[in-house]
């Protein structure tokens, strides 16, 4: 392990965005238990899609896109608050 300082341009929680020294751009840091609940939301999107009910299918995919959706407006916004260029 290894510690090091960090810019912690948001408040802590699920979604923090966070720069590492060696990094331009900052990243979101997501917790191991939200990582599964997403890695599980999309497994549950690819089994709705392979049994063909594609009208949950659409439900979760739009679940997951407005969480997806979220985490990237809060992160575009510390960069806007903190002066740094999307990098994308």
């Amino acid at each position: 392990m290894k510690r090091v300082e960090a810019e912690l341009l948001t408040d802590g929680g699920n979604d923090a965005v966070i720069r590492l020294p060696s990094r331009t751009f900052p990243g979101v840091l997501i917790q191991g238990d939200t990582l599964s609940a997403l890695r599980n939301d999309v497994a549950e999107l690819v089994e709705l899609c392979a049994a063909g009910d594609l009208e949950e299918a659409t439900y979760v995919a739009g679940l997951l896109h407005a969480d997806l959706n979220a985490k990237l407006q809060r992160y575009t916004t510390a960069l806007e608050a903190h002066g740094i260029p999307r990098p994308f």
